[in-house]
């Protein structure tokens, strides 16, 4: 009779409801880590992108809400894998370790496993994981990463498994807990979703539709994040050139970096992904008269020959490529571009490759994420014809590094000898004694410092290239 009480009181408007749950969860952990001696512990590992990266972050927050406290390695209460599945080998790379997951189980009664995020979408993966991964408790998709702590609850009063997998969803639900991975810069969502459709592309089936965030609500959290000491924002979404196109009241993506720019004590703007065939003279001309929007942007080619860009479904062509790359470099001289490139796509001619190896001589990329096209089930190129047998795609794709190190290089050593501001992140992993700091154009330079000094903005000197970053001195 208490609990049909109790499951009265329950809020049925999000995020209230969610809230309620982390208040109940909270005080039964809390009961039973006095049971214990300890606190109960939780620990995510991440896969995949930006956007799932943001996603661990609310999940953080949710499970510090929770009662939980944060572990360093998989021996943990509470462990949760945020799933990517772009590509075949990462399920594969998943489902090695959820099998791990189970050694550590049968030696911690209390250990709890969730599975989520874009991998767990798939029919197959959820009929897998139910059949052959019996000690999971909880699996959930990318659709209600909000729900987490009403899951939990699920599990803890009486399923024994939970599954909640969305085929789709319109709704947008955020204001709630979020674990910073740094005190100084943070990702904003302000869409969800794809309507691209890149043949090669398994997200949009996966993330769903675009759905784009009010602006109000963007700009609140922007305004929260810098009252807290937020210095750095990245605004997320799969293609963050078709922002606000699904809103009641449409709204461009470069009127949103403007509203975001009078923000008060965010003095970085940055953002990805960018999709060329949306990338409007509007945000170029927003870009070049910012004082905040790094120079930095990233601009997917994907292939240079527009025979395979068609087949792709990428929706421009090579020409439109470079005239694109010309207008950004005509108004903003001193932008530094990066992109993703895929050596090997079904059909890929020697000359369809020596088109992509002229855009990135002609682009001048400052450097680029390169790719072996592999099939992906449930996508249309993994149906197509004249599969590019692997040994010569890799001899492509090494020809390909070869071209990309050698223009990356020509691009950073401009810098050399410059002095420029650096938002210092993080000592240096290789050498204790160095500070790693980002430049607005998003490339790194190692110099020596004090670790008080993460998280402010200092002058170095860039000293001398190293391909892919920099060496450097403090300047007074």
């Amino acid at each position: 009779m208490q609990e049909t009480k109790t499951m009265e009181q329950i809020p049925e408007t999000e995020p209230e409801r969610q809230l309620y749950f982390m208040s109940r969860i909270k005080e039964e952990n809390r009961l039973r880590a006095e049971e214990l001696g300890r606190n109960l512990t939780y620990h995510i590992e991440t896969f995949g992108c930006q956007m799932n990266a943001k996603d661990s972050e609310k999940l953080a927050g949710i499970l510090t809400s929770c009662g939980y406290t944060e572990a360093a390695t998989e021996q943990a209460d509470f462990v949760l894998y945020n799933t990517c599945t772009v590509r075949e080998n990462a399920n594969t790379k998943v489902y090695g370790r959820i099998g791990y997951l189970g050694n550590l189980k049968s030696k911690n009664p209390e250990m709890k496993i969730a599975l989520c995020g874009c991998m767990m979408q798939e029919q197959h993966v959820q009929e897998k994981i139910k059949k052959s991964y019996r000690f999971v408790d909880i699996v959930f998709g990318t659709h209600n990463i909000y729900k987490l702590a009403e899951l939990i609850y699920r599990k803890n009063h009486g399923e024994k498994r939970v599954f909640e997998i969305l085929e789709s969803t319109d709704r947008v639900v955020e204001d709630l807990p979020s674990e910073h991975k740094y005190r100084f810069k943070a990702g904003v969502n302000i869409m969800y979703g794809c309507n691209n459709f890149c043949s090669y592309c398994i997200v949009p089936y996966v993330r769903g539709r675009e759905r784009s965030r009010k602006p109000e609500d963007i700009i609140a959290e922007v305004e929260k994040l810098a009252s807290e000491g937020i210095v750095e924002i990245m605004l997320l979404g799969q293609n963050v050139n078709s922002y606000g196109k699904t809103l009641s009241e449409p709204i461009s993506f470069a009127e949103l970096l403007r509203r975001v720019e009078q923000v008060e004590g965010i003095r970085r703007i940055r953002f990805m992904t960018s999709h060329p065939k949306d990338l409007s003279d509007e945000l170029i001309e927003v870009m070049k008269n910012s004082k905040k929007i790094c120079r930095h942007l990233h601009l997917p080619m994907q292939s240079g020959s527009t025979k395979i860009l068609r087949k792709m479904n990428r929706k421009y062509t090579k020409e439109d490529y470079l005239s694109l790359v010309s207008r950004i470099r005509t108004a903003i001289p001193e932008i530094s571009l990066t992109t993703d490139i895929i050596v090997g796509f079904p059909g890929e001619t020697e000359e369809d490759f020596l088109e992509t190896l002229d855009v990135v001589k002609k682009a001048g990329f400052d450097s680029a994420y390169t790719f072996l096209y592999s099939k992906r089930s449930g996508t249309p190129a993994a149906s197509m014809e004249d599969q590019v047998p692997e040994e010569l795609a890799k001899e492509r794709f090494q020809r390909l590094l070869q071209v990309v190190s050698e223009q990356s290089e020509l691009q950073t050593k401009k810098g050399e000898g410059q002095t420029v501001e650096v938002l210092v992140e993080e000592q240096n992993a290789q050498d204790p004694a160095l500070l790693t700091g980002r430049l607005s154009n998003n490339l790194l330079v190692h110099f020596p410092g004090s670790t008080e000094q993460i998280g402010t903005f200092v002058n170095v000197k860039l000293n001398e290239c190293k391909g892919f970053y920099y060496l450097g001195t403090l300047v007074d």
